[in-house]
């Protein structure tokens, strides 16, 4: 893909997955192709370790971030992230961005469309919250009695440079937090321990810098991915500000 290539927003529904394809970012060439995603629970990261389930890769990810659904219709809005082969391997499909009372649950699943984790808004809450649950194939990404993996809201003004916080459940104190700006694309993720577990930053393709639609995300040895995207849904949705027209005097 050259740069002078790619589209703005509005022209990319027509264009084909291929045409962002990872590999062609300098920083992801020598990233050699990942595992498949984790799904919940491997490694210890969301529900606890699990046995006989496959660790979470022990090297640093590379994922291409496209905030455009996968199915493609016109008016939908969504997620297709791809690793450093350029497969698809998260996506959430259907995504609104209507006010959190109407918005209802993000299932967020694999390239293949199967369910890992449900999404939803906590209607009253005062730092824009939303719970992370698991999700089953049998209830459309409702589980019969979903357990609550973590809760992620914005942080208060007053923690300068922190741009939210996320609780696991079980935890009385912060887990992870993020630091920076969501809406630049230039924020890391850390865990409590001050550790940088993830970082989003702008997608360049032939030095040109890309649109905020399509971004970088890149995961951290030992860390879950599934945690990871789960916490990048949700950012989009905390840190969204609706396009105001500029008035013309």
């Amino acid at each position: 893909m050259t740069a002078a290539a790619f589209p703005d927003r509005s022209s990319m529904v027509a264009i084909s997955a291929s045409r962002i394809h990872p590999s062609s970012a300098p920083e992801e060439t020598t990233t050699r192709p990942p595992a498949p995603p984790v799904p919940p629970g491997r490694g210890g990261s969301i529900s606890g370790g699990d046995a006989g389930r496959a660790p979470v890769p022990a090297m640093a990810l590379h994922h291409t971030v496209w905030m455009r659904s996968s199915m493609g219709f016109h008016g939908t809005d969504g997620f297709s992230v791809y690793d450093a082969a350029g497969a698809l391997v998260f996506r959430v499909d259907n995504y609104s961005r209507r006010r959190k009372v109407f918005a209802g649950e993000l299932l967020l699943m694999d390239g293949q469309g199967a369910p890992l984790l449900a999404l939803r808004p906590q209607i009253f809450s005062m730092h824009d919250q939303w719970n992370c649950y698991t999700a089953s194939e049998e209830g459309q990404g409702k589980s019969t009695r979903p357990l609550r993996l973590f809760s992620m809201r914005k942080c208060s003004v007053l923690q300068k440079g922190h741009e939210a916080e996320v609780s696991m459940s079980g935890s009385c104190s912060t887990s992870f937090w993020v630091e920076g700006c969501f809406r630049r694309r230039s924020c890391k993720i850390r865990n409590s321990d001050g550790e940088e577990v993830a970082r989003i930053t702008r997608k360049k393709s032939n030095s040109l810098t890309l649109g905020d639609d399509v971004f970088s995300l890149v995961v951290q040895p030992g860390v879950d991915c599934v945690m990871i995207m789960a916490f990048v849904v949700v950012l989009d949705r905390i840190c969204w500000k609706p396009y105001t027209p500029l008035i013309c005097s």
